[in-house]
């Protein structure tokens, strides 16, 4: 593509942008945004979980249950405390199935030379995968960290087996050998997670450390596995595992809001507007870091080479037929829930809308597509987390939100629009990140692209489903 036609697609995504946000910028300004609260707090209060908590007490106290029951780490949260251990035993035969599917490998519609002269290796792969026993997992039962090593080998093997295949016309359902697909529901099934390749499999457990004496931090971590082999996309996880570290802070004011009790005075009401001011400090850096994705992948590099590898079997909205899981009895209610990774199954963004109350299910005004695209959407996705990651998420809704405890506290209103403005920030920015690398490397491609109808790996439209998404923590803004 030209440098002409590359600022074209810019300037049509940017004008689309314009116009779908028009709608949802006239809703805030129905509200009032006040000045910030500025309460000055150190970063390193939020380095790990403080004694001084607090619980309103107005609203009756949930459960005491900590982060750590749910498999959330002080430090890393979300993200395990350490590396997950590589199978050994019986099961190395999956570990090395993976690890030589990268070489082996590439996209069934791939007509490249090197693709070409890959396709007899590729189809050995494949038959050795078919050929491979089907191994009972009840010795990793007990074992949590071999499951999650598990489920992240198994649902590669899956992406790696389908999206190899060779395209046949007219097209078929793609069976997944019962080799891989009995053992990856059954381990699915321990773990409360779907049984496909998710966020957890690509981001939350796909590292390791470079360093292995040395603490875990971004600078410190590597992407184990790659689709493409490229830098491009090892950039991109790393991206997103830098939000999932970096939210371990937000997990930290979270925890303190669940757990002491809050009086009605001014240190009371100090503290947790700085609370609040220290959240939208955090979502704004969330906002620094998704907008780094530019900066190590390229937009055609990623919707050419590496998002084909993302789909589920769910993901094109049954334009194309499903996949079958041999060996698994098709009425399985996990099989409903097989579409690709997606930035919404990141449980950090769940929480940061559970916490500031924010209402994906009934947005107040919204236009009719963006309505359509959001009904169920985010609770779909919580489908793709891991079992105790969503039992948090289900634990945080039995207690009041911070939006509940601002709307009976004035002078919280203005720091928690502040948070809320932040979220806001973020959706639209990740929109027009997202139109950038979905809608533009189709615009050489497509002489009319209709654009609500691009799906996303999640398996909705992507236009309508962010601009929901933007729509609904736009309604949270509270008047003063």
């Amino acid at each position: 593509m030209s440098r002409f036609q590359h600022r074209i697609g810019e300037c049509i995504v940017d004008f689309i942008i314009s116009l779908l946000m028009k709608d949802t910028d006239a809703l805030v300004k129905q509200k009032y945004l006040a000045n910030p609260l500025r309460v000055p707090l150190p970063l390193e209060r939020y380095g790990r979980v403080r004694k001084s908590t607090y619980r309103s007490r107005f609203f009756p106290k949930s459960e005491q249950q900590t982060q750590t029951d749910f498999g959330i780490d002080p430090v890393t949260g979300f993200l395990p405390p350490e590396p997950l251990p590589r199978l050994s035993g019986q099961y190395r035969i999956w570990e090395n199935a993976l690890a030589e599917a990268p070489e082996l490998l590439r996209l069934g519609d791939d007509v490249s030379k090197e693709a070409l002269a890959l396709k007899k290796e590729g189809e050995s792969w494949r038959v050795h995968v078919k050929s491979i026993a089907v191994l009972d997992i009840q010795s990793l039962a007990n074992q949590r960290r071999l499951l999650q090593r598990a489920h992240v080998i198994l649902s590669w093997l899956v992406q790696y087996y389908v999206h190899s295949l060779p395209p046949v016309f007219p097209p078929e359902p793609k069976k997944v050998p019962d080799s891989i697909a009995i053992p990856l529901v059954n381990v699915s099934r321990i773990l409360g997670i779907s049984p496909v390749i998710t966020f957890a499999d690509t981001v939350t457990w796909n590292w390791e450390l470079i360093h292995s004496d040395k603490p875990v931090t971004i600078d410190n971590m590597t992407i184990l596995h790659t689709f493409s082999g490229r830098d491009d996309e090892r950039h991109f996880y790393q991206v997103q595992a830098a939000i999932e570290l970096h939210g371990a802070q937000l997990l930290c004011i979270v925890e303190s809001y669940n757990r002491t009790p809050i009086v009605d005075d001014s240190a009371s009401m100090n503290r947790v507007a700085g609370d609040l001011e220290r959240i939208a400090e955090i979502i704004g850096e969330f906002s620094d870091l998704i907008q780094s994705t530019r900066d190590g992948c390229d937009p055609y590099t990623f919707y050419w080479h590496i998002r084909p590898w993302f789909n589920g079997c769910d993901s094109q909205n049954g334009s194309v037929p499903g996949w079958i899981y041999e060996g698994v009895n098709p009425a399985a209610p996990e099989l409903q829930y097989l579409c690709g990774p997606s930035g919404g199954q990141s449980t950090i963004m769940h929480t940061l809308d559970v916490f500031l109350g924010v209402n994906h299910d009934t947005p107040e005004k919204c236009s009719m597509s963006s309505e359509r695209a959001n009904l169920g959407f985010m609770e779909r996705m919580r489908m793709y987390m891991l079992g105790k990651h969503r039992e948090y998420l289900q634990h945080l809704e039995q207690s009041p939100s911070m939006r509940d405890f601002a709307c009976r506290m004035s002078t919280l209103r203005g720091p928690y629009n502040n948070a809320v403005a932040a979220l806001k920030k973020l959706r639209s920015l990740h929109m027009r990140i997202a139109m950038s690398y979905v809608f533009h490397p189709l615009v050489s491609k497509l002489k009319q692209p209709e654009i609500d109808r691009v799906l996303g790996t999640g398996g909705n439209k992507v236009v309508a489903l962010l601009k929901a998404g933007v729509d609904a923590t736009s309604q949270s803004v509270l008047k003063r």
